[in-house]
């Protein structure tokens, strides 16, 4: 008798997984395919959705290859807010342009802003600034700059939309993605904005909303080892279907997601607005978000051990051990790839303060990572500024496995973090989903805490003194930042 399974499929940034989940949560098997962004010009990144789907198949194909396996319910999130166009038969027009790391609509940005009244009109309606992060200006700048494309444009989609209705036949998004198309959607209404839309986006048809908890379809024909009539669940962005995998989606919860970038969502009952952070609707009904995003975590450590050759992590991770809290001296501002919340500044740019010719390979990858719990430290505080008031912390993704990451970033916050059992993903999350479609799921028990990681009290005084220091350090270099940004262009 083949095992009941619900299938997760998560589309993230730098590769897309898959996962079988029983009944109980326990998992059976998984699958990974990796891939790259495309970086076609300064500011710009990209990737073609033609390989999600792709890649979708052939993780299928391989979890259910063994032909013991009766998939029960489908579920799937990816990387967002993404910018997807898609013609008349869903065919992609270009290449999706992804989230916040993609910069290339900052004139949109700044006219838009202006045009639609000033950035607390923005705020006030529709919870978020305009900035990198937000659909709008992206999709302004296609019609501005490639009008071809966006004369055939008649969806808009994300990884998740975009894969759910090539196996449903069904167009829609979750409200929680909708909520990061600013300026096209009411944050208090929970419904597009009609007449901001007609401004930023005109004619382009906007998707049907549901929860990312609801039922979009039926699979309509077999696909791979998925037969037809399987349900599908809405699904949403990753961070948020990551949230929901390690059981941090309840109101006063905060989690911190260890990946490629460093995610922040705070979950709350009520609507709260915050200038420098992005006020989001929640993956679950009556649920809201306040939100922060770094532009870089785990792509500063990849970048570092591509630079310095032939070494391991978990060697580089010994001789960050090795060096010690404060890194021999070393500050370093994460800005690689500009950054997002709470500076929102594009241009901003890496620096790397306090070498010397004794500095070590391990006192660089200690000051990047303890860099990255500076970056926690100040969204936090701005989270707390703005009136949310996390009671709970609850640590997530690939990072979360070695303890040292972790252990910094709590040092530094003085917050105690939850790591779960699991640490699989956002396609766990996108399964516990597709799995509350059939059945009553209990994700605190699916995923309990395996430890609790607690701060180091004696060494609070010595990073209170180092995170006033990388406080200063970010105006104190902006200026020469930015004109190095504008030379490098």
């Amino acid at each position: 008798m083949p095992e009941r399974v619900y299938v997760g499929v998560d589309v993230g940034t730098s590769s897309t997984k898959g996962v079988l989940v029983r009944p109980d949560g326990d998992i059976l098997r998984n699958a990974v395919r990796e891939h790259t962004v495309s970086r076609p010009a300064p500011g710009h990144v990209e990737m073609a959705a033609d390989d999600w789907w792709t890649e979708f198949v052939e993780i299928v194909g391989e979890l259910t290859a063994a032909g013991d396996v009766e998939v029960a319910a489908v579920g799937i999130s990816g990387m967002g807010p993404c910018v997807l166009l898609v013609d008349e038969d869903g065919t992609p027009l270009r290449p999706a342009i992804l989230y916040g790391v993609d910069t290339r609509a900052t004139e949109q940005i700044e006219r838009l802003t202006a045009e639609l009244g000033g950035a607390l009109a923005i705020l006030e309606r529709c919870g978020s600034v305009l900035s990198s992060q937000s659909v709008g200006p992206k999709l302004a700048w296609v019609r501005e700059n490639e009008p071809e494309v966006w004369a055939q444009a008649r969806r808009l989609h994300m990884p998740s939309s975009w894969l759910v209705e090539r196996l449903t036949g069904s167009y829609g998004l979750d409200l929680h993605s909708a909520s990061q198309c600013t300026p096209m959607f009411d944050t208090r209404a929970l419904a597009w904005d009609r007449e901001w839309a007609e401004v930023v986006a005109p004619g382009l048809p906007l998707p049907p909303l549901r929860w990312a908890t609801e039922p979009v379809g039926r699979t309509r024909r077999a696909v791979a080892g998925i037969p037809a009539g399987v349900p599908v669940v809405t699904g949403t962005i990753d961070a948020w279907a990551e949230a929901v995998s390690v059981d941090a989606q309840n109101p006063g919860d905060l989690m911190l997601m260890y990946g490629t970038t460093m995610f922040l969502i705070a979950t709350l009952r009520e609507l709260v607005r915050c200038e420098q952070m992005w006020s989001t609707v929640g993956a679950y009904p009556g649920t809201r978000n306040l939100a922060g995003g770094m532009a870089t975590s785990g792509a500063i450590t990849s970048w570092l051990r591509d630079v310095v050759g032939d070494v391991d992590y978990p060697r580089l991770t010994a001789e960050a051990a090795e060096a010690g809290a404060g890194a021999h001296g070393l500050l370093v501002l994460p800005y690689f790839a500009g950054e997002r919340t709470p500076i929102f500044d594009p241009a901003a740019r890496g620096v790397v303060a306090g070498l010397t010719l004794a500095s070590t390979r391990g006192d660089l990858y200690r000051a990047v990572l303890e860099a990255t719990a500076f970056g926690v430290r100040h969204n936090v505080e701005t989270l707390r500024d703005a009136g949310a008031h996390p009671n709970r912390v609850v640590a997530a993704g690939g990072g979360t496995q070695g303890s040292l990451w972790t252990q910094i970033v709590s040092d530094v916050t003085g917050l105690a973090q939850i790591v779960p059992r699991r640490a699989i993903g956002a396609s766990y999350g996108a399964a516990c989903l597709a799995a509350g479609l059939v059945q009553e799921v209990d994700v605190a028990r699916w995923n309990p805490p395996a430890v609790v990681v607690e701060p180091d009290p004696t060494l609070r005084g010595l990073y209170d003194d180092r995170y006033g220091l990388y406080r200063e350090l970010y105006p104190a270099t902006r200026e020469i930042s930015h004109a190095l940004s504008i030379a490098s262009a």
